[in-house]
């Protein structure tokens, strides 16, 4: 069964994007360096990662924020965020428009979301694509792995990867690598023997 996997860039002090991020603007305010890792700076390092990713994930669910600011950076073309695969869109409303065949548009909420990915992704991995399916699903006991990319900068306000939990949630690390671009973290997220996070 897939995993589901949130594997996102943020800064030290755990940013996504900068403030002021929108359309045109989808990084946000002093956050453009934060994916600097898989190009400009990429070392082979860096890339065996982003090749990993690339290869092992069979579906993606994203926020409709993430849809409309990655749709005004330039637009979809013929695929999604990860090219051909499956993308669902966890929206409280289906956009107008036309959009290439790889979006599917969910209008009931995170979990029909995943489940939606998971019979898409076979037995590959389920992306999370943004802070909001993950601040969503991650209380929901739906997300197996949480991987960091912490690029050495202090963005100062913008959006945060974890939003305010109920409760604590305990996680096991399971890789540390530091290239001079970030340094990339694995977390497993921890789960009683009755199933539930702990």
């Amino acid at each position: 069964m897939a995993q589901v996997i949130c594997d996102m860039s943020i800064s030290l002090d755990g940013y996504v994007t900068g403030p002021n991020d929108n359309r045109e603007n989808p990084f946000g305010d002093g956050a453009w360096m934060l994916h600097q890792w898989m190009s400009d700076q990429a070392t082979d390092e860096d890339r065996a990662i982003l090749e990993n990713v690339v290869n092992d994930w069979g579906a993606v669910v994203m926020g409709r924020k993430s849809f409309a600011k990655n749709e005004g950076a330039g637009g979809w073309g013929q695929g999604g965020p990860m090219g051909d695969l499956p993308c669902f869109v966890v929206t409280h409303q289906v956009p107008a428009g036309s959009y290439p065949p790889v979006f599917t548009f969910v209008t009931d909420g995170v979990v029909s979301a995943i489940e939606q990915a998971k019979a898409a992704a076979g037995d590959k991995v389920v992306g999370l694509h943004g802070a909001t399916v993950m601040q969503q699903a991650l209380p929901l006991g739906l997300v197996d792995e949480i991987r960091v990319h912490v690029v050495p900068v202090l963005v100062g306000a913008g959006t945060p990867l974890f939003g305010a939990l109920d409760s604590s949630i305990t996680l096991e690390r399971t890789r540390v690598l530091a290239t001079p671009a970030a340094t990339h973290l694995s977390y497993r997220v921890v789960r009683s023997t009755g199933g539930e996070r702990r």
